[in-house]
């Protein structure tokens, strides 16, 4: 996606995440929708659901964003 501004072009940025940053981000969302919907108790998530899912986002999304993760 390209922007238009006084100075000139300038590209957004963004870029494939990186396999671990990936891989991580998917074990977690894997873990927090088996413990929300198979009721597996893991200690430290279980009511933290939302939380943990909002963190699994975020490292995907950095992961998109900055350079070298």
């Amino acid at each position: 996606m390209r922007f238009r501004s006084e100075e000139g072009v300038r590209d957004m940025g963004l870029k494939a995440p990186g396999i671990i940053t990936f891989m991580l981000s998917v074990i977690l969302t894997v873990i927090v929708l088996t413990s929300k919907f198979f009721g597996a108790d893991i200690p430290g998530l279980t009511g933290n659901e939302s939380w943990a899912m909002l963190v699994s986002y975020m490292i995907l999304m950095l992961g998109c964003m900055v350079r070298g993760m």
